[in-house]
């Protein structure tokens, strides 16, 4: 009998030992499921390998209830152990969930190729620039077997040295004169030459024609957030539609800048009114003991070097200031190293970004508000008068132009004396 009570005592012990392990167990699942999605990593596995050491929690319950690796509990309980625990850091260097890229090392090298056949640039150059968009590399990728995104594909295209890029215009077309580099440096030696000798050095050209209206102006600029201002859908050209023709004189060596704004076309007639406006007005009071005029321009347009009625325009304004005028023009295709473009043009863009120009008035003013850091000062004055469109230069008019051609390419530099 004694011994029936006896294991009948150790049946019900172990009975409640039982219940009581289940029961803890039991509660360590819930707490996991209410607590572990609050902390990080390193605080998951560690609260795990505690629990383990004080509550009795098996290894592999421990897995099953916190979702962690057994391997992870095992190197947890060492670190609680010991108490040697790196607190700056979450996950052990080199622990976690391997990347789909590293686990697959193919996927680089099928990507750059799908990339190739699209692939522009120099093939030295460190970097490059696809025309695929990301979501075209993401379905190419998946035709070939690999089950990647947009995200992906993105990280691994800044890893492979791509980049998004725009246009650039670096291209200046065909160089056929091989004395262009040579014309940089004739221009250059001139303008230094007369520079110190405080004659002026003006370089000239006409910007962009811009329309009269409500209409879209690149760029942006500060406005009160969801308000943008609303302008015409279409700038589709139009004659009926007003143009401003800004013709510019840009003074070199005083960095002060003279935008005459015409309300009519871009004639050579147009062109030397300008610098006329820009002589009287600014000019003569500068450079009053000035013997010449010294002036570098673009080979085309209204200023270009085959155009007759533009030496016809200049004898005239010679005769009238009874000064040498100097003309030099850049080749074809080289307008950029023109330094009113970069100088003058550049900053009068950016002086209305994002505006649209509706009127004459507000053109004028945004331009002369026109200042950089570096000094610059413009003038803008509005131009309403007309000037007519195919004018004939006879032979007799234009013999009469008192034109001398210097030695270096003639065609592009020559000197127009006042009779």
């Amino acid at each position: 009998m004694a011994s029936i009570k006896a294991n009948k005592s150790k049946s019900s012990d172990r009975s409640r030992k039982k219940n009581r392990k289940e029961l803890v167990q039991g509660d360590h699942k819930k707490r996991y499921g209410l607590l572990l999605p609050f902390l990080n990593e390193k605080q998951r596995r560690v609260l795990v390998a505690s629990d383990v050491l004080t509550h009795g929690l098996t290894i592999s319950n421990a897995s099953l209830y916190s979702g962690l690796s057994r391997s992870t509990i095992y190197k947890s309980l060492s670190e609680v152990k010991t108490g040697i625990i790196d607190s700056m850091r979450i996950r052990e260097v080199g622990g976690g969930r391997k990347k789909k890229v590293d686990q697959n090392g193919r996927i680089r090298i099928e990507l750059e190729k799908l990339l190739e056949p699209n692939t522009r640039g120099e093939p030295t150059s460190p970097l490059k620039w696809t025309t695929k968009s990301l979501r075209n590399l993401s379905e190419g990728m998946k035709l070939k077997g690999f089950d990647v995104g947009k995200n992906i594909v993105s990280s691994l295209l800044h890893s492979l040295g791509f980049s998004l890029q725009s246009n650039r215009k670096v291209n200046e077309g065909k160089k056929d004169n091989p004395d262009r580099d040579k014309q940089f440096q004739y221009i250059n030696k001139l303008s230094a030459k007369k520079i110190s000798q405080n004659e002026p050095v003006i370089s000239v050209d006409t910007k962009k024609k811009e329309l009269i209206g409500n209409y879209k102006n690149a760029g942006r600029e500060w406005s009160k957030k969801g308000k943008p201002e609303e302008v015409l859908i279409h700038d589709f050209i139009d004659p009926e539609v007003p143009k401003a023709v800004p013709y510019g004189i840009y003074d070199i060596d005083k960095n002060l800048g003279y935008i005459n704004v015409g309300t009519d076309h871009d004639t050579s007639e147009f062109a030397v009114e300008s610098i006329r406006r820009w002589w009287n007005e600014i000019g003569k009071k500068i450079y009053k003991d000035s013997k010449s005029l010294t002036i570098f321009a673009d080979s085309g347009g209204s200023n270009g070097y085959r155009v007759k009625l533009w030496k016809v325009c200049l004898q005239q304004f010679a005769n009238e200031i009874k000064k040498e005028i100097i003309v030099c023009h850049f080749p074809s295709g080289t307008s950029k190293w023109n330094k009113i473009e970069h100088r003058l043009f550049s900053y009068i863009t950016k002086s209305w970004r994002g505006r649209p120009l509706v009127s004459y008035q507000l053109i004028v003013s945004l331009i002369g508000s026109t200042k950089t850091k570096n000094g610059l000062k413009v003038t803008a004055k509005l131009d309403k008068r007309k000037y007519i469109v195919g004018i004939k230069v006879s032979d007799e008019n234009y013999n009469s132009v008192n034109l001398k051609q210097h030695r270096f390419h003639p065609e592009w530099n020559y000197s127009i004396l006042p009779h």
